[in-house]
């Protein structure tokens, strides 16, 4: 992990992955009040756009795991949680780094929706980035509980009460996303010290964190795909466990590899390489998955899906290469500065993230 260490002041300045988070949750929610014709969007709309509700685990609608928490009521709820995601944000980030905030951030958006979904007896909507927000505060409680992080009680103290005192005072407040986010944030945090912990055994190399992040990413598309063909064997009547563990393996093997490349002189930069043609082909096989839904399923202009459908159907491969294109030139463009410490390598970048590996035990 970097040897990052949060201020003991009670706000840290937001980090790139922070800003890169709340930037797709603006323009959502945004997307859906310019929709809505106000700032507010209607049930209806956040159903359509990906709410959470009482039957989409069972429907296989897996996908509104992660939509839900980038779509919200009104702006109020908007801006709420937004600065929530300010405040707590910025510590963790600046603690463990983008890429594993990511993971925790999505990690809690998804099991809040799970718990939420299995407190609720009645039929319910839920949408709001409030259950990844709470990850957030669970993961600094961890960290704060391990004497990894440099704030005082009083920190936890203040958010907690606050935040207990707002959901009291509103009855619309879903208790069961709140509590399985703040849950899931402490668990996931606890787990990925323990994998920093093995990855001290594992791993030769401590991975920079745009190699990580980029891996990270990936990894979460291949999670998607395999986890959407896994519901569609489900709802066939089959297992997809076999597939699951045999892509969980080969995901093991390419960091691995990503890390015997990195102990190799010049590796930094072949890596960086590999990840943007990586990147290209993940745009690619998205396009032509995409294709097979050049079909609407509801009245063109409905949502943003059958608008981007009405430009991208006539030339699938067109704008899937034009897309892939762009992967690679954003790819290069961000990892600049790796790719010239790559280049410039005569054996030390090796080294140095050798020993920056055995210097870390654990986040």
């Amino acid at each position: 992990m970097p040897a990052y260490r949060s201020s003991p002041g009670f706000f840290e300045i937001p980090h790139a992955a922070v800003y890169a988070v709340m930037t797709v949750t603006v323009l959502v929610s945004g997307i859906c009040f310019i929709q809505a014709g106000g700032p507010s969007a209607p049930a209806e709309l956040l159903y359509r756009y990906g709410g959470m509700y009482s039957t989409a685990i069972a429907r296989h609608e897996y996908w509104r795991l992660v939509a839900y928490g980038f779509l919200h009521v009104n702006f109020v709820h908007l801006t709420m949680n937004m600065l929530c995601l300010v405040l707590w944000g910025g510590h963790l980030e600046r603690r463990i780094g983008p890429a594993y905030f990511l993971i925790i951030y999505l990690c809690a958006m998804v099991f809040g929706a799970v718990i939420g979904n299995g407190i609720h007896s009645t039929p319910y909507l839920t949408v709001g980035a409030s259950g990844a927000t709470s990850g957030i505060l669970g993961a600094l409680l961890c960290l704060w509980i391990l004497g990894k992080l440099d704030v005082r009680f009083d920190f936890f103290a203040i958010n907690i009460g606050l935040n207990i005192a707002f959901a009291l005072s509103n009855s619309r407040i879903d208790w069961g996303v709140h509590l399985g986010g703040f849950a899931a944030g402490l668990i996931a945090c606890a787990v990925l010290d323990l994998v920093e912990k093995a990855n001290a055994y594992a791993l030769r190399c401590k991975f920079p964190e745009a190699v990580k992040v980029n891996l990270t990413l990936l990894v979460c598309v291949t999670a998607l795909w395999t986890w959407s063909g896994q519901a569609q064997t489900v709802a066939a009547g089959a297992s997809g466990w076999g597939l699951m563990i045999i892509v969980a393996l080969a995901c093991c093997a390419v960091v691995k590899l990503v890390d015997l490349a990195l102990s190799m002189t010049k590796g930094l930069a072949i890596v960086v390489g590999a990840l943007a043609g990586a990147n290209a082909a993940a745009v690619m096989l998205c396009g032509w998955a995409l294709s097979f839904s050049c079909t609407p399923r509801w009245p063109t202009g409905s949502v943003p899906l059958d608008n981007f459908l009405v430009i991208f159907c006539p030339n699938p491969l067109l704008i899937s290469g034009l897309g892939a294109i762009g992967a690679v030139a954003l790819t290069l463009w961000l990892c600049a500065k790796d790719i010239s410490r790559g280049i410039e390598d005569v054996g030390f970048v090796g080294t140095s993230l050798r020993a920056e590996r055995s210097r870390r035990h654990g986040l």
